[in-house]
């Protein structure tokens, strides 16, 4: 007489795969007698798109200083030589940024739920069950494995539940495992572009410019000698010379008369 089938089906939700607690936990090494099949499935995926302004107030190697738009001061250290920044149509490293640049940044989030879905399965012959938790099974080619119950694990026999106890010797086990396991995908997206400063406003047309001019300074010119004296001056003084030398003539004339 043919042993009664066995077929369980355990779906179980995590969001971790370590965290799955399935029908048999495997304690022996999983050989081409257990069967896994992993499939995924894609749900419809979310974009968010952050855009931020701001002005470069200081470049000091790889640091990066940044004036936002509502006025916060933000510090960006050690922006790697790879990031690139499209200014004017040109890409700019971080050695590139001068203060004064405008600069956006946009972020773009793309959220993406997936579900990865494992399914394990196994065939065998119960050998032994040691209750609550254990029962080893002979595979298809012969070979023995253990296999960890979990607690309170209920098993369907010929309709009737039932539990580790209720495993017989020779009884034919078709054992499935599934577990499905929710996940989110988060993926970035960031650009930064900009402009240069612009150049500082010509003066209005009607505006006079002021030009500084240097002069140098003046030299005072010598006057010219009088070509003749003043009519002012008198003959006085030449008379009383001539008078004078006269004298003297007459002085000299007599005492070498006498001698």
């Amino acid at each position: 007489m043919n042993s009664p089938q066995l077929t369980l089906t355990v779906v179980r939700r995590s969001l971790a795969v370590a965290a799955g607690i399935v029908f048999l936990v495997f304690t022996a090494s999983i050989n081409a007698q257990v069967q896994s099949q992993t499939a995924v499935e894609h749900g419809a995926a979310s974009h968010e798109v952050t855009v931020e302004h701001g002005e470069v107030v200081l470049v000091d190697g790889n640091d990066l200083v940044v004036k936002m738009e509502d006025g916060q001061i933000r510090h960006f250290p050690n922006v790697p030589e790879s990031a690139r920044a499209e200014v004017d149509g040109k890409q700019l490293g971080i050695h590139d940024l001068k203060p004064g640049m405008k600069l956006q940044r946009t972020i773009t989030t793309t959220t993406t739920p997936k579900t990865i879905t494992t399914v394990q399965s196994v065939t065998g012959k119960v050998w032994h069950v040691s209750p609550p938790n254990t029962v080893i099974l002979t595979l298809e080619d012969g070979t023995n494995q253990s296999f960890k119950i979990p607690k309170d694990q209920k098993f369907t026999v010929d309709g009737r539940q039932t539990d580790a106890f209720g495993l017989k010797k020779g009884m034919k086990i078709s054992a499935t495992k599934v577990v499905e396991v929710p996940q989110t995908v988060i993926d970035q997206e960031r650009k930064v572009s900009g402009s240069m400063p612009p150049p500082p406003p010509a003066p209005p047309a009607d505006v006079p410019i002021l030009i500084a001019e240097v002069k140098a300074p003046e030299v005072a010119a010598e006057e010219p000698a009088p070509a003749s004296l003043p009519k002012t001056g008198s003959m006085l003084p030449l008379i009383g010379l001539l008078g004078l030398l006269s004298a003297g003539a007459s002085f000299g004339i007599r005492l070498f008369r006498r001698s």
